[in-house]
């Protein structure tokens, strides 16, 4: 008891002792230092390897960095100041433990905190979240948030004059406007990376990227507008659609576009077709989605909050069922919507850990359903990373060995390619299991479709998982596998006519809505046959 107790008490009065006076205006600018040069490592380093950082306009050009970093955190605090000076240490605290969390992935996973990273954050459910945990992160959390926030904490800030913290400020301004102005040549490095660069200031990276993506995110959750009424074209037998959603899913990995190895078995031995130069709309789930289930370009300034795909078939009398093992979906409105959690229940075997869990009972759900036209949705969690190991049963790890860490970089690069590779694998297995329950459905005009909303980066360029800027995107975070299997039912009445379709689109997910509407027959005004992947055998055989 006395060996612990000496110890506990040395620390209490190193507590007691360690304390620090400083008025408003050193705090402020000490503060600005401390952010500048603790948080803003990979920017100087992102900035070092593009320059020449040892002659003289690369020097300047990292200094303006620092500069710029420094005026902004100096400005919004003395603007905080002018309010209350008793927000400065607890705004502080918050944003060093805030830094420590966005350092840690910048530095871990090379992700740029821009609106799309941010929307990956907030739309990363607890068991994705769960994967990111590691003692490192606690460990720098623990380094690089909590000691300085404690450290923080034991500063008296003694309080002054308002007049004199906004002379502070306008003192700051006029010099660090100052700065970038006699040093402006440095403005045309910083403006031809600007998009990247400002993904790694902290913490306004994430903050004002994260108050933009909330923005518009309340912008679409406005009432929806209704697109026209449909018809369609008569039809004899039962139509059933389905749409699988992947995650994280390249083409790059897909034996069907040409990988060595063989991770398509079954969609191979299906006659599944892959269609090729299929691209996303996006680097991120929930953006993409949007643009999947749209039936116009939502990166397009004309777009208005439409009703998604699913909803305006339900409303059409399609009886639509969603299933997921993932989030991000627009707002819908649908005849059956299910989570995993709630299919587990009805389901045996190992493999109800896993994404095939989404056909528990849908055979029977389909055979069941009183209307003509069913269309599903199966929204895998598919190769979503950094924990590819835990995407795919024990059975299906073919390629070994792999990545059993969230610290991909600390793996070796085979390792990671490994990991990723078998959930890649265990896709082609679902895909193959849903064929086959579509082929047990001898009396209906059957129909399976899969694309996945962004591909996944497995260290080139130094990158790992998705969400980077589109316009800095590696190729293979945007190309992504678009999959159809048709029934021989289907095929005598619709063919293929997916080159054309292709090239009309700025990007793969823009034929999504228009060809599902082929498949069912329906017209309306918004339908755009250019976009239909779809075309009515007879006239294709004429």
């Amino acid at each position: 008891m006395t060996a612990l107790a000496t110890p506990l008490s040395r620390l209490k009065t190193l507590h007691a002792r360690l304390r620090f006076t400083l008025g408003a205006t050193t705090f402020v600018l000490a503060f600005a230092a401390l952010n500048g040069v603790l948080y803003h490592l990979p920017l100087y380093s992102f900035a070092a390897s593009d320059l020449a950082p040892l002659t003289l306009s690369g020097i300047l050009t990292l200094l303006t960095l620092f500069v710029l970093v420094m005026l902004l955190t100096v400005l919004f605090m003395f603007l905080c100041a002018l309010v209350s000076q008793r927000l400065l240490k607890p705004l502080a605290m918050v944003m060093v433990i805030g830094n420590s969390i966005a350092l840690y992935f910048i530095q871990t996973y090379q992700v740029i905190l821009d609106k799309a990273m941010m929307g990956n954050v907030f739309n990363t459910n607890t068991g994705e979240a769960g994967s990111y945990l590691d003692p490192a992160m606690l460990w720098h959390v623990l380094l690089f948030g909590v000691l300085p926030a404690w450290l923080i904490s034991r500063v008296t800030v003694i309080h002054v004059s308002r007049l004199r913290t906004l002379a502070a400020l306008l003192l700051s301004l006029f010099a660090g406007v100052g700065w970038l102005y006699l040093n402006a040549q440095t403005w045309l490095w910083i403006d031809q990376h600007g998009r990247r660069l400002g993904g790694m200031i902290l913490p306004w990276s994430y903050t004002l990227n994260a108050a933009r993506y909330q923005s518009e995110k309340a912008m679409q959750s406005r009432e929806l507008t209704l697109l026209p009424a449909a018809r369609f074209a008569p039809s004899a037998k039962k139509t059933v659609v389905v749409l699988v959603i992947g995650e994280s899913a390249r083409a790059a990995n897909f034996s069907l576009y040409g990988y060595a190895r063989d991770t398509n078995p079954l969609l191979a031995q299906s006659g599944a077709v892959a269609l090729r130069n299929a691209r996303a709309c996006s680097t991120y789930t929930t953006a993409s989605l949007q643009c999947m289930l749209a039936h116009v370009d939502t990166g397009s300034t004309l777009f208005h909050n439409y009703e998604a795909l699913p909803s305006y078939l339900q409303r059409h009398d399609i009886d639509t069922i969603w299933r997921t093992r993932n989030w991000g979906e627009p707002p819908l409105k649908v005849n059956t919507y299910q989570r995993d959690s709630e299919l587990v229940g009805g389901c045996t075997g190992a493999h109800c850990a896993f994404d095939e869990v989404l056909l528990t009972g849908l055979a029977e759900r389909i055979k069941a359903s009183a209307s003509d036209k069913v269309f599903v949705v199966l929204h895998q969690s598919g190769s979503h990373g950094p924990d590819y190991f835990n995407h795919y049963p024990p059975d299906g790890e073919k390629f070994a060995p792999v990545c059993r860490s969230v610290q991909l970089q600390d793996c070796t690069p085979d390792s990671v390619t490994n990991a990723y590779d078998n959930t890649v694998l265990y896709t082609d297995r679902f895909l193959g299991a849903t064929i086959a329950l579509l082929r047990a459905l001898p009396d209906a005009e059957t129909l399976l479709v899969y694309a996945s909303d962004h591909g996944e980066s497995l260290g080139e360029f130094g990158l790992y998982l998705h969400g980077t800027p589109y316009a800095l995107a590696p190729d293979v975070q945007k190309d992504v596998p678009y999959i159809v299997w048709m029934s021989d039912a289907f095929k005598s009445r619709k063919t293929l006519a997916a080159d054309a379709a292709l090239n009309r689109a700025k990007h793969a997910h823009q034929t999504l809505f228009h060809s599902i509407m082929g498949a069912f027959g329906m017209q309306s005004d918004i339908y755009d046959p250019r976009l239909d992947i779809f075309t009515d055998a007879a006239q294709h055989n004429r």
